[in-house]
């Protein structure tokens, strides 16, 4: 491996961007800080369990492989393009459009998908772990990294915080506390059994609710979409994670329904750059949506309608000279009738 710079730095490291001397492929390297050789073997564990799916499809970044470097654990990725938190603020946090909303949160939950059928929870998912492929070839094309918190469902004790407090789902910012004093009172010293007390939170925030959504979005064409995403949003944001809305019928919803497709993607010239390291056949997913194929059909209509003039053009040509085929062939009977009436007029004179 031939180091050229590094690309940013974590909690538990640093990533550089390396070319690989024997492929002269460019690849991301992970180097592990010095005392947090337990969290490298369990995101070496977690990567280890992501490679029985298929990366390209679940949209998941490629774990090529691991080795130890003076001391060091480093992780070696595939190249990816830049983060969403660097795209959005290099763009000074200008919203992006619907149709770019709906490519992402599409990949995203083809990634959640994946992720729940193998058992693994992410603990990071954040706009810094979210990272766009190649927006110029590929745009939006986004794939989820950074598993060095990932658990299984199995290993998660009920009360661990997880998550970036900005990104934690509602039931446990609710159970942080952090509001909790002005909606619950307890009945009785050191009680667990509160009541609710009706009081009102006020905050010196800006809160507004998703439907002011419809407010603000001035392209009023768009409206039913907007309102197909605050319904999903919703949904997702529903407190009892009982009745929020799992990744698989979120699919279903809608908001993707109005149009099943991303912007189109162009495949990959190298296999190798977005097919997992020996991992084994991948479970059916729902590819990433393709555009839909309006030209090539109307190419198809234009080369068939040719094909049907060039061929009455060849008919009519043929026309003329059919006709004169039957005129020939008519006179050529007529004549031997004519003859033959002859014939038989000239035998009877003799006889009589």
């Amino acid at each position: 491996m031939d180091g050229e710079r590094f690309l940013g730095e974590g909690t538990f490291g640093k990533v550089a961007k390396c070319t690989n001397l024997s492929t002269n492929e460019e690849v991301a390297i992970k180097i592990i800080k010095n005392g947090f050789n337990k969290t490298a073997k369990d995101e070496i564990k977690a990567l280890t369990e992501i490679s029985k799916l298929d990366a390209h499809k679940y949209s998941l970044v490629k774990f090529v492989e691991w080795f130890h470097y003076n001391s060091h654990v480093c992780i070696v990725f595939e190249m990816l393009d830049q983060s969403l938190f660097d795209f959005m603020k290099d763009r000074s946090s200008h919203p992006l459009f619907l149709h770019e909303i709906r490519a992402i949160a599409w990949q995203l939950l083809i990634s959640l998908k994946g992720l729940k059928s193998i058992n693994l929870v992410h603990c990071d998912i954040k706009l810094d772990n979210i990272m766009l492929v190649n927006q110029v070839s590929e745009p939006f094309r986004v794939k989820l990294i950074d598993f060095g918190l990932a658990s299984k469902t199995t290993d998660i004790q009920m009360g661990t915080r997880l998550q970036n407090i900005c990104f934690r789902a509602p039931e446990v910012i609710l159970d942080q506390g952090l509001y909790t004093n002005k909606f619950f009172t307890k009945t009785e010293e050191n009680s667990k059994v509160s009541k609710k007390t009706g009081e009102q939170v006020k905050d010196k925030l800006d809160c507004w609710s998703f439907d002011n959504l419809k407010d603000v979005y001035y392209k009023q064409t768009k409206i039913k979409e907007v309102e197909q995403l605050i319904d999903l949003l919703k949904r997702m944001l529903e407190v009892d994670p009982n009745k929020r809305i799992s990744p698989n019928d979120a699919l279903r919803h809608p908001f993707f329904n109005l149009e099943k497709k991303t912007p189109k993607i162009s495949k990959p010239q190298k296999p190798a750059a977005v097919e997992v390291h020996q991992q084994p056949a991948a479970k059916e997913v729902p590819n990433v949506p393709q555009g839909p194929a309006a030209n090539p059909q109307e190419t198809s209509s234009n080369k068939n309608k040719k094909s049907l003039v060039q061929q009455q053009k060849a008919e009519k040509r043929k026309a003329p000279a059919a006709s004169r085929k039957r005129t020939n062939s008519d006179r050529q009977s007529q004549d031997a009738e004519n003859s033959w009436q002859m014939e038989a007029a000239v035998k009877k004179k003799r006889k009589s």
